[in-house]
């Protein structure tokens, strides 16, 4: 077992809901041998037909000899066998849906769906000998079952976070059929919880493959800058399957070579000093380095770039320098096509508008992005503030719950530790002050750190008013523990208009730099009216004008991470002709349309860019 699963092991950690032995994910893209993405034949399956028996056991839990064939469970993916045979199901004769694609943008009927759909793949598979052959979901949401060949393999909870499973052993050569149960039911337990903002795409979202990997192989491995030396390059990885070994360590351009033996469970740390030539990775040049692991047996390459993050009294430090975050929030939906944001070119596309606001940070909210979103902002130089969906209203005392959300963070983390990029792990989301709460929060908050104790941990917290309705006062228990202190604020647009946001104070308990992570107000694009009119592009561009100079006054301010980016759909926002179940809080509409708010964020942080930051 290797150091990472040793210390999950230690923390009281599942990596899956069930006992299955799901795989937190590390860089398996290179590996790929076999891309299952595409039509999936498809079963809509509202009451659950095809798992529960008519007392509501499930099938493939209970053993029923004489129960008729209409009612053996979809996962087992049977043909009649003669005419008189008796099926109520077919995924032979089944319409399709795209992987990955949300199931809600494919179909009309399917818009408002929550439920069960069963998807099923045939494929044919050459299995080698001496490898493992594990299958990769990039994300269900948000509860999963797996069956391959009529067997369940796999179960997982949570909705935007990857998770393997080896089927080495149950592969076949021909006709492989794998059925994946996807159910995105809202859950009070779950998490996220039963109410959100934001629009609850079901399907197999994010790819699914297969990839191979020899029998000795690396499950996972950390490089970076040592934060509190930066002389010096940390190198850590565990082999699986082997209970020893030599492991090599190279940075090809910069021609670093090493070597470590690993210990009885196949982890190796290495230690390195940092080259003079190398060049750290920053917004303005985010150099990217081929760094190379090998075993013998295995090897593993791919683009990292070398960077430390730290927090000294009221600064945050990139490279040891200040620096002023220039940022925007993001949902992962691209507005223009519709639906959930999947591909490399939808994460272009999303942080290239963020480029263009002259963005060098941005808060991927409310939960887990696809990796590529990572993976192009380390190319194009954009930091970035990763979250899990802790939510608003959280079962907090429920012991499930948190196991739920350890696993998303763990897998979270596992996923996209080796990304220049993130800056910070969040665990949570506007959520009410409680005891209950505030211990829920802090264990995930420890986990943060003790998994990845590179990177700064925070949440967005909330504001919060007495006597005076212009005194904001954040003292929220839980800033005593996070790394910066980060906070939402709507005045101008839930508390008050635009005339009363030059009148804010502030009160801040707690002597940490300040990122101000959300902010904004709603504008229709196109829609034209005076600055006091709301829901007009000129109301929420005045509201930019206003707010700038008023969060301008927290002597700590070192960061502003506005909401949003783009218009996203939202069952919530339910006025006539105006919202139509869109969030308008976007600084682009949903045709793809800047507003005016756009151009005059943009300007702000030009001049930043250009001139530097001196609170006002």
């Amino acid at each position: 077992m290797s150091s990472k699963y040793s210390l999950i092991t230690a923390l009281g950690l599942t990596l899956a809901s069930v006992s299955f032995a799901n795989q937190a994910t590390i860089n398996p893209e290179p590996r790929e041998v076999l891309n299952l993405d595409g039509k999936w034949n498809a079963i809509v399956d509202p009451y659950d037909t095809g798992y529960y028996n008519y007392r509501m056991q499930p099938l493939d839990e209970v053993e029923q000899p004489d129960v008729p064939r209409s009612q053996i469970g979809f996962y087992k993916d049977k043909s009649p066998k003669s005419k008189n045979d008796f099926l109520e199901y077919s995924f032979d004769h089944s319409s399709t849906l795209t992987v990955p694609k949300d199931w809600n943008t494919q179909d009309q009927k399917l818009f408002l769906y929550e439920g069960a759909i069963w998807y099923r793949k045939l494929f044919n598979f050459s299995v080698k000998t001496d490898t493992h052959v594990f299958l990769h979901i990039g994300a269900a949401n948000y509860q999963s079952q797996v069956y391959l060949n009529g067997l369940k393999i796999a179960e997982h909870t949570g909705g935007f976070t990857p998770y393997d499973v080896e089927v080495t052993d149950k592969i076949k050569a021909d006709r492989n059929s794998l059925v994946i149960r996807v159910i995105n039911r809202r859950l009070k337990e779950g998490v996220p919880t039963i109410n959100t903002d934001w629009w609850n795409y079901g399907g197999l979202t994010r790819s699914v493959y297969l990839y191979e990997t020899p029998k000795s192989y690396f499950s996972n491995y950390n490089v970076q800058l040592n934060r509190e030396d930066p002389t010096k390059i940390e190198v850590s990885a565990d082999l699986a399957g082997a209970n020893s070994g030599s492991v090599s360590f190279d940075i090809p351009e910069l021609k670093v070579h090493a070597t470590a033996q690993t210990d009885a469970n196949g982890h190796a740390s290495i230690e390195v000093s940092t080259p003079d030539s190398l060049v750290k990775w920053c917004p303005e040049n985010p150099k990217l380095y081929e760094v190379c692991l090998n075993s013998g047996s295995d090897k593993v390459c791919e683009k990292i770039g070398f960077r430390t993050i730290q927090v000294k009294g009221t600064d945050i430090l990139l490279n040891g320098k200040p620096i002023f975050l220039r940022g925007i929030c993001i949902h992962e939906e691209n507005p223009v096509r519709g639906g959930r944001a999947y591909s490399t070119e939808d994460s272009r596309l999303l942080l290239g508008w963020a480029k263009e606001l002259n963005c060098n940070f941005a808060r991927l909210a409310h939960y887990p992005h696809n990796e590529h979103m990572a993976q192009v902002a380390d190319e194009l130089g954009i930091l970035l503030w990763e979250e899990i969906p802790v939510y608003w209203t959280i079962a907090w005392e429920n012991a499930e719950t948190l196991k739920n959300a350890q696993n998303q963070l763990t897998e979270l983390i596992t996923r996209d530790h080796n990304r220049a990029s993130v800056i910070v792990w969040s665990v949570a989301n506007e959520t009410p002050v409680s005891e209950a709460r505030n211990t829920f929060l802090h264990t995930l908050l420890v986990q943060a750190h003790t998994l990845d104790n590179s990177r700064l941990v925070s949440c967005a917290m909330e504001v919060r008013t007495k006597e005076d309705p212009n005194l904001k006062i954040v003292d929220d228990p839980f800033g005593v523990y996070t790394d910066i202190l980060s906070f939402n604020e709507y005045v101008g647009w839930y508390s008050g208009n635009n005339s009363v946001i030059s009148k804010i104070k502030w009160q801040l308990k707690y002597a940490k730099p300040v990122v101000i992570t959300e902010t904004g107000a709603e504008g229709l694009q196109g829609y034209h009216a005076d600055v006091e009119t709301r829901f007009g592009e000129e109301y929420q561009a005045e509201f930019y004008r206003q707010t700038i100079p008023m969060l301008r006054k927290i002597d700590t301010l070192r960061g502003i991470c506005p909401w949003i980016l783009t218009d996203f759909r939202s069952p919530k926002r339910l006025l006539p002709n105006v919202q139509d179940g869109w969030n308008r809080k976007g600084l682009i509409g949903e045709n793809g349309n800047k507003k005016e708010a756009f151009h005059v964020l943009a300007s702000f942080y030009q001049q930043i860019r250009d001139n530097g930051y001196e609170t006002k």
